[in-house]
C-alpha cells in the first residue's frame, strides 16, 4: 500500500531552495489555499493569498489581499509580499500570470498554466508525453461537430476548450437530434469547443504526482474516484484495481510530470477500460479534490508535498498508512455533518461514534454560504477495508440522495 517514487530526473540547475520561514503567496483563496497554508505552516512557512472574496478560506488561515483576479496593482502587491509564489486553481488570468513571474519567483512558471487551462492544448502536451488521450476533435462550427459525431461516433462528449468544473461546460451527446442545442449551448461561452469520443470505462482513477524544480518526482497511491451529478463523491484507496493497473497508472503520471516539466503537483485522471487500458481524462497542475486523502492516511499530505516542492526541498515519503474512503461534503450536507460533529453521532441513535469500524476525520473549509452541490467540506474515513468506509457512508445517510 504504496505510492512508489519514480526517482530523480532532469531538473532545472541552481533553482532556489526556498528556506522555511519565507512568505508564499497563493493566487486563490479557496481550500486548497487553506489546506496548503495549515500543512506548509507547520514547516515555519507564513502565506499570502490573493483572492476577491473577504474572509476567504484560506484568508481565515492567513494574510489576503481582497482583490480580482485581474486586478494586476493587488498582483504587484503579492509579489512585493511574497517570497514564492504558487496557485491554487487553473482559471488564473494569463496577463497576471506573466505580470508575477517577471516580478516574483512562480517555480510552477505560466507555461503548465497556460497549456493545463485549455482542453485542446492539455491533449496535445499529453500526446506529446507518449501517453493516451480519447480521440477528440476541435469543434469550430456546427458542421464541424456534426462532421466528427459521424467520426469519433455516439455517445460523444462536447466541452469547452476553457473554463468549466465539476460538470459544467459540457454536454454529453447522444444522438444527433441533440448537435443543434449542444453546439449552441456551449458555443455561448466564445471560446473554442473539443469533442471527445466517450470512453466505455468501468473505473475512474487518478494520481497526484509532485515535481521539484531539482527534478525529483513522486507519485501517491492511486484513488478510485466515484462521481455523482459530475462532481466527485467518494475517493477510494486502495483503489480496487490491478496492482498493475496502480503500477501503470503512477508511471503514466510520472511520465506526464516529467514531459511537461510539472513543479508543484499535478493531479492526472484517468480512465480505464474493461481491457485494461488508461485513457487521460484531464490535468489540474494543484492539490486536487481526489488527494485529500493523504492527509491523514499518507505519510505526507498532497499539501505538504506541494509547499515542499515548489519551495525545492526534498519530496516526503508518499506511503498509504491505512485503507482510506474520501467522502465530500456538499452544502446539502453541512447542517447533518455539523450535528454529528457536535453529538459524535453519526449514523443511529444507539451507537457511538466508535461502534463502526471508520473513524471519520472532518475537514470543514469555512466558505460563507451552503449552496447545494457547493463542496464546504470533506470526511477522510480511516477504515480496516475501504468497503467498511463505503459501508460508514450508507450506514450514515447524509448521502442518501447520492446515487452514482
Amino acid at each position: 500500500m504504496s505510492g512508489r517514487p519514480s526517482g530523480k530526473m532532469s531538473g532545472v540547475q541552481g533553482a532556489p531552495v526556498i528556506e522555511p520561514g519565507a512568505t508564499i503567496g497563493v493566487l486563490g483563496g479557496g481550500q486548497l489555499g487553506r489546506m496548503m497554508a495549515l500543512a506548509g505552516s507547520n514547516l515555519g512557512y507564513r502565506f499570502v493569498a490573493m483572492d476577491p472574496t473577504p474572509d476567504a478560506p484560506c484568508g481565515q488561515v492567513a494574510g489576503q489581499i481582497v482583490a480580482r483576479y485581474d486586478d494586476q496593482a493587488a498582483a504587484r502587491e503579492l509579489a512585493a509580499r511574497a517570497d514564492v509564489i504558487t496557485y491554487e486553481f487553473e482559471n488564473v488570468d494569463a496577463g497576471v500570470a506573466a505580470l508575477l513571474e517577471q516580478a516574483s519567483y512562480v517555480p510552477q512558471g505560466s507555461r503548465l498554466l497556460y497549456t493545463t487551462q485549455h482542453r485542446l492544448r492539455e491533449k496535445r502536451a499529453i500526446e506529446a508525453a507518449g501517453v493516451k488521450v480519447a480521440p477528440y476533435a476541435e469543434i469550430g462550427s456546427e458542421e464541424e461537430l456534426r462532421a466528427a459525431v459521424a467520426r469519433l461516433g455516439l455517445p460523444a462528449v462536447l466541452k469547452t476548450a476553457t473554463g468549466g468544473y465539476d460538470g459544467k461546460g459540457q454536454w454529453v451527446i447522444r444522438s444527433e437530434d441533440e448537435i443543434t442545442a449542444a453546439y449552441a449551448e456551449l458555443s455561448r461561452a466564445g471560446t473554442e469547443l473539443v469533442l471527445e469520443q466517450f470512453v466505455p470505462f468501468v473505473k475512474e482513477l487518478s494520481v497526484i504526482a509532485a515535481r521539484s524544480p531539482r527534478g525529483e518526482i513522486q507519485t501517491f497511491p492511486v484513488a478510485e474516484n466515484i462521481h455523482v451529478d459530475n462532481i466527485l463523491h467518494v475517493s477510494i484507496v486502495p483503489a480496487r484495481v490491478e496492482e498493475q493497473v496502480q503500477r501503470e497508472a503512477e508511471r503514466l503520471a510520472a511520465r506526464i510530470a516529467e514531459g511537461l516539466e510539472a513543479v508543484g503537483l499535478l493531479a492526472v485522471e484517468m480512465f480505464l477500460t474493461a481491457e485494461g487500458e488508461l485513457f487521460v481524462n484531464e490535468l489540474a497542475p494543484r492539490p486536487h479534490n481526489s488527494g485529500h486523502y493523504t492527509m491523514e492516511a499518507c505519510t505526507t499530505s498532497q499539501f505538504e508535498q506541494h509547499v515542499r516542492a515548489i519551495c525545492n526541498l526534498p519530496l516526503g515519503p508518499v506511503e498509504l498508512l491505512t485503507p482510506v474512503v474520501m467522502v465530500n461534503v456538499l452544502g446539502e450536507h453541512l447542517e447533518d455533518v455539523r450535528k454529528a460533529v457536535m453529538t459524535g453521532t453519526w449514523y443511529g441513535e444507539d451507537e457511538g461514534s466508535t461502534g463502526f469500524p471508520a473513524i471519520p476525520k472532518v475537514h470543514l473549509y469555512g466558505k460563507h454560504g451552503a449552496a447545494p452541490k457547493r463542496k464546504i467540506g470533506h470526511i477522510n474515513l480511516i477504515c480496516r477495508d475501504v468497503e467498511d468506509g463505503l459501508r460508514w457512508i450508507e450506514q450514515t445517510n447524509i448521502w442518501r440522495n447520492e446515487r452514482k
